[in-house]
């Protein structure tokens, strides 16, 4: 499997299919609008960063993507999250009971 790529906008472009790189781009060029708005870097960071995990997910599963956007859009038309899901509450309670399981885990 390849390395996922830097918080550089060229590696994280060389990861992503044509269609997908439109889109990084469209997000890119609005970042830096409000990049130059507001002459604040953590924004620009936190839009990379995003971008990387979007890249190596790509990566992995090619069309991941666009799936989850559509995911997404479904869940916000129907207000119901896709079959199989866990709530937010179910998640952290599941994070926390791992926590309780194997505390030498979560000391570093």
């Amino acid at each position: 499997m390849a390395e996922p790529p830097t918080a550089d906008p060229a590696a994280i472009l060389a990861c992503l299919p044509p269609e997908v790189a439109a889109e990084f781009e469209k997000d890119w060029t609005a970042t830096l609008d409000e990049v130059k708005q507001s002459k604040n870097l953590t924004v620009l960071h936190a839009m990379l960063t995003k971008w990387v995990q979007f890249a190596a997910a790509e990566q992995r599963d090619p069309g991941s993507y666009f799936r989850v956007l559509a995911a997404a859009s479904r869940t916000e038309a129907t207000g119901q999250a896709p079959a199989g899901s866990m709530s937010g509450t179910d998640v952290l309670a599941m994070l926390l009971d791992d926590q309780a399981l194997d505390p030498e885990d979560s000391k570093s």
